[in-house]
């Protein structure tokens, strides 16, 4: 069997169900209970140098 093969094989099988898998996980991460805080925060370090 062919490299090409078996990857392609591969990523048509296992790998969309992985990176499935990883993007509900990753948005599940972004918008639990408790996440606004750490991201109002991450979004004003841009700011906190004006202030000095």
């Amino acid at each position: 069997m062919e490299t090409y093969t078996m990857m392609r094989q591969f990523a048509d099988s296992w790998g969309l169900l992985a990176m499935t898998l990883f993007f509900v996980g990753a948005v599940l991460f972004a918008f639990r209970p408790g996440a606004s805080s750490s991201a109002k925060e991450a979004a004003r370090i841009p700011l906190e140098d004006d202030k000095k």
